[in-house]
């Protein structure tokens, strides 16, 4: 009696933090969050591989052609560990709503309704959210969104898994080397005195 209440009371709780019990996805035709992608290299295409503007800790590379999928783009890191998978992106051959619908049945049947609705009021596009935690605490985030509108977004039907902590490491891990870069650059031009003011005078109008 008293186990059934804990895990009562432990439910309500993730419940309450928008996180879905059921078992965390990580993974989808041969990508798998946390994994290298060396494991999964002749799925893609390296040669295609470039670090996201403004987020240069992070690389993003192209999938070749898997059955069933028109797309795909899969994030890793270069900091933290490099190489390091942390975002699966994968757009569907099929782009129609039918299937969306048959897709988030499925879905729905296999983690439990989504957590939160990432779409716009006119549904125009649609998109529903499912968070989780899994084993070793990581936090992974699953989105599935249908849009035959809205430019801004992929066009048709796409999936979007992300291992978001990791995502955070990369960050720090990357802020810590610009700050290490910083101080030892500030250190360097201690003591130039004159030949630092000539240098910063170029850049001030007369």
């Amino acid at each position: 009696m008293k186990k059934k209440i804990i895990l009562g009371v432990i439910g309500a709780f993730f419940l309450l933090q928008g996180i879905c019990l059921a078992e965390a996805p990580h993974g989808i035709v041969g990508f798998t969050l946390g994994k290298n992608i060396a494991d999964s290299q002749a799925l893609v295409k390296m040669e295609t591989s470039i670090p996201i503007r403004y987020m240069e800790y992070i690389n993003e590379v192209e999938i070749k052609d898997i059955e069933g999928f028109k797309s795909g783009i899969i994030a890793y890191g270069n900091c933290d560990s490099p190489g390091r998978i942390l975002r699966i992106k994968l757009k569907y051959a099929d782009s129609s709503k039918k299937f969306y619908n048959r897709l988030l049945n499925l879905f729905k049947a296999r983690f439990g309704k989504p957590v939160e609705w990432r779409g716009d009021s006119f549904h125009i596009l649609i998109a529903w959210k499912w968070s989780f935690l899994d084993d070793e605490n990581n936090r992974i985030s699953m989105i599935l969104q249908h849009n035959t509108k809205d430019e801004e977004e992929k066009i048709g039907n796409s999936l979007k898994l992300t291992m978001t902590n990791l995502f955070e490491r990369e960050r720090l891990c990357f802020e810590k080397k610009e700050q290490q870069a910083q101080m030892k650059q500030d250190t360097s031009s201690q003591g130039k005195g004159d030949t630092d003011h000539m240098y910063w005078d170029r850049f001030i109008p007369r």
